[in-house]
This record gives structure tokens, C-alpha cells and sequence, in this order.
């Protein structure tokens, strides 16, 4: 009885001890590689040199660090904003039972479990920066146009941004929709009765049975936005004229095109510990807003 006992307790562990060992090889131990590569010059062949903060000090004085950093921080608030705009309209609009609505919802969640790689390429196709363009194509049907989309630096960070919330939006919606759900339906029926209006009833009922999905909503949103690089990287690259460099992107030129690994580790610490506040503080601001 006592050995199978001790079989049966140690059964979990031994489910867990195979991710657990792949957890600490493939995310772990790499975590602690790169905090330790951020302080020292890292010369393969040479071997490396201890510089302490100096690697931090380059990329905070980098002015295309800097310039990176003020393209990733519009990028997120417009896409953040956009997505979840877009994104309630649809969970409004699809709410609901009928068979006919979960086909529509396949439909518009398609862009999510499609790789990001080949909405870039597509898009990069629609985007076409000549009158035979698709998108400059429709709109010259109504005396727009064209533009130079994604090749003209004074345009290219704002098509990005609209991929990026074609892309966020039906994620949105899903979380929303959930959230929606959750809400008492009792109250939408004694907001009819006592002749509240539709907008009322989405200020003092939807709203705030919406708030714990609108906090998730955000917080993802928020993390996707600083750690953006796929996109980027189909669509422009960083082009044209570094109009479209973001935070991920300059990190990637720096350890994989320049090779300065030690510069590339301290910018990927530094966005790390970013995010990590940044989710520490909206979970601190959502406990503190629900003990009231």
C-alpha cells in the first residue's frame, strides 16, 4: 500500500519533470545567457570583455535605439486602440446563439491562426505602391489615391499600424465576446422594462461586465505592442529610411547582421524588464481596482 502511494505522488512529477526540463534548456538557461552577454563585449573567437552597465549606457544614448523606441511606442497605442475599437464592434455585431454567427466568427478569426509571415506578403501584394495596385486600385474608384504605402517614409508606419489592427482585432473580439457572456442577461431584460436606452444600458451594464476582459484585452495588447518584430520585419524590414524601425528590429540588426551580441542581449534585457512592470503594474491596478 505505502509503495503505491509513493507511485501515485511522484506520478505528477514525472508528467511535469519532461517540460520542465525543456522550459529551463530552451527559455531559462537562454534567459540567463543573454543577461550575462548584456555585460560583456561578446567576441567569439576573442573571447569576451567585461563592460559592465557600458552596453545599457549605448543603447539608452542610441538615437536610432531612440527613434526605434518612439516607433514601437506609436505603434502599440495605435494598434492597441484600433484593434479594441474594431474589436468590440464585432463582438457587438456577432453576438449571440445562431448557427449562422459561429460561421462568421470562423470567418473573422482567420487572420489570427494565420502566419504572420503570409498576411505580411499579402498584404505587401494589396499594398503595391502603383495605380495596379489592389488597394490603390479601389480606391481610385472613388478619385483617391494612389499612395506610396509602405515604400513612402511619411506613410509606411501608419500601413504597418493597419495591418497590425486587421490582424489584433478578431483576437480582441473573441475575448470580448467571452466577456459578453459572462454578463447576467437578467439585467439587459430590467433595462428594457424600465426603458433604458441602448447607449445607458452599454455605459452602466456592458461596460463594466466588460472591465476583467478589457484588462486581459489590454495587457496582451500592450506586450504584443512593444515586443512587434514579424510584421515589421515582412512588411518594410525597418524601411524605407528607418521610418519603420521598431525596438525588435534594431535588435536583430545589431546580433544578427552587425554581430554585436552584447549590445543586441542589453536591448532585449531592457525590453524584458519593461514588460514585465508593465504587466506587474496593470496586474496591481486591476486588484486594487476590484478591493474597492
Amino acid at each position: 500500500m505505502t509503495s503505491g502511494r509513493r507511485g501515485s505522488s511522484l506520478l505528477p512529477w514525472a508528467f511535469l519533470a519532461l517540460p520542465l526540463l525543456f522550459a529551463v534548456t530552451f527559455k531559462f538557461f537562454p534567459m540567463l545567457e543573454g543577461v550575462r552577454m548584456s555585460l560583456y563585449r561578446v567576441q567569439p573567437l576573442l573571447g569576451d570583455e567585461w563592460v559592465g552597465l557600458g552596453n545599457y549606457t549605448k543603447v539608452l544614448t542610441d538615437q536610432r535605439f531612440l527613434d526605434a523606441l518612439g516607433h514601437t511606442l506609436l505603434l502599440g497605442v495605435g494598434q492597441t486602440a484600433g484593434a479594441l475599437v474594431v474589436g468590440s464592434g464585432l463582438a457587438l455585431l456577432l453576438e449571440g446563439q445562431a448557427r449562422s454567427l459561429w460561421v462568421l466568427r470562423t470567418a473573422v478569426f482567420l487572420p489570427v491562426v494565420t502566419a504572420v509571415a503570409v498576411i505580411g506578403e499579402v498584404w505587401r501584394i494589396l499594398y503595391f505602391p502603383t495605380e495596379t495596385g489592389f488597394v490603390n486600385e479601389v480606391l481610385g474608384a472613388v478619385g483617391i489615391g494612389p499612395f506610396g504605402y509602405l515604400s513612402d517614409p511619411d506613410s509606411s508606419l501608419w500601413s504597418v499600424m493597419a495591418v497590425g489592427i486587421w490582424t489584433g482585432a478578431p483576437y480582441d473580439m473573441v475575448i470580448i465576446l467571452a466577456g459578453l457572456a459572462g454578463i447576467d442577461r437578467t439585467l439587459y431584460e430590467a433595462a428594457t422594462m424600465d426603458g433604458v436606452s441602448r447607449w445607458q444600458r452599454l455605459r452602466h451594464i456592458v461596460l463594466p461586465g466588460l472591465r476583467p476582459a478589457l484588462t486581459v484585452v489590454l495587457t496582451l495588447a500592450a506586450i504584443r505592442g512593444l515586443r512587434i518584430f514579424t510584421e515589421v520585419y515582412v512588411l518594410t524590414g525597418g524601411g524605407p529610411a528607418g521610418s519603420t524601425e521598431v525596438w525588435m528590429t534594431r535588435v536583430y540588426s545589431l546580433g544578427f547582421e552587425r554581430n554585436d551580441l552584447g549590445v543586441a542581449s542589453a536591448a532585449s534585457m531592457l525590453l524584458l524588464f519593461v514588460t514585465v512592470i508593465l504587466t506587474l503594474g496593470v496586474r496591481l491596478a486591476t486588484k486594487s481596482r476590484e478591493a474597492r
